[in-house]
């Protein structure tokens, strides 16, 4: 009936994938990860899941749990210069929080369904799984609307001090911010009203992601990451402030 309310109850959820939206790759197809959807116990869902394992992929029907408003024209995250209806994009700001997305199915262990390569952040809930069926899924020749007119991701390259600055942190315990720059600087739109973008003296452009700060150049439809660097001041770095509780990480990166 038209109007009428519905009430939907999680059945797990994703454990793995970012903390904050800022991580979240824009499609699954763009995501490099691996993780699981943790079902609840004692619902009888050992059952559901018998006969699962035998496909590539699977739909999570997942709720945009950190959204708490919707919008009616949103700027998708590349490709278009102007906002869009929210019905014509993937974009989060929904008027029910539902979204859709399929994922590589790689194991199915008890309740946890391991996957592979999906756009869904840590602890999201998750109201449903459907196989994914090739023959009923998958149209590649559909027009399909602004989309087409849009330019292919750009090409991200690392340079070797980059890439080397990027192992360190990561040993250290800090962010992926490889996955962040393949995220915000080859699928995005580099708007600086969209973006937290500077540039350096030296006419490198910078990137900020949380307290971090990504230095790159575009060449063409390379994009090259040249360099990571904190975010602090020295004198921000040693006051005993830490708002943030990463001081540390950024100390010991700087070798300090």
């Amino acid at each position: 009936m038209a109007g009428s309310g519905y009430t939907f109850t999680p059945i797990g959820v994703v454990r793995g994938g970012g903390e904050f939206p800022q991580q979240a790759p824009r499609q699954s197809v763009y995501a490099r990860n691996e993780g699981f959807v943790e079902l609840f116990p004692h619902r009888n869902f050992e059952q559901a899941l018998e006969d699962l394992a035998g496909f590539a992929r699977i739909w999570l029907i997942f709720v945009f749990d950190r959204n708490d408003a919707w919008k009616p024209k949103v700027f998708p995250p590349f490709g278009a210069d102007r906002k869009v209806g929210v019905f014509a994009t993937r974009a989060p700001y929904r008027p029910n929080p539902i979204g859709i997305s399929a994922v590589e199915l790689v194991k199915i262990e008890g309740l946890k369904v391991h996957i592979r390569n999906f756009d869904l952040l840590d602890g999201t809930p998750v109201l449903d799984i459907k196989p994914y069926i090739p023959e009923a899924d998958s149209f590649p020749g559909s027009p399909a609307g602004w989309r087409d007119a849009v330019p292919r991701p750009a090409r991200l390259l690392f340079t070797d001090e980059a890439a080397s600055q990027l192992e360190k942190l990561r040993t250290l315990g800090g962010p992926d911010l490889a996955d962040v720059a393949r995220i915000r600087l080859t699928l995005h739109t580099l708007d600086p009203e969209r973006q937290r973008l500077s540039e350096t003296p030296e006419g490198e452009r910078v990137l900020a992601y949380r307290t971090w700060r990504i230095a790159f150049v575009t060449e063409g439809e390379n994009v090259t990451v040249t360099g990571i660097f904190s975010g602090y001041t020295p004198a921000e770095l040693a006051a005993p402030e830490d708002p943030y509780g990463d001081k540390a990480v950024h100390r010991r990166f700087a070798g300090k």
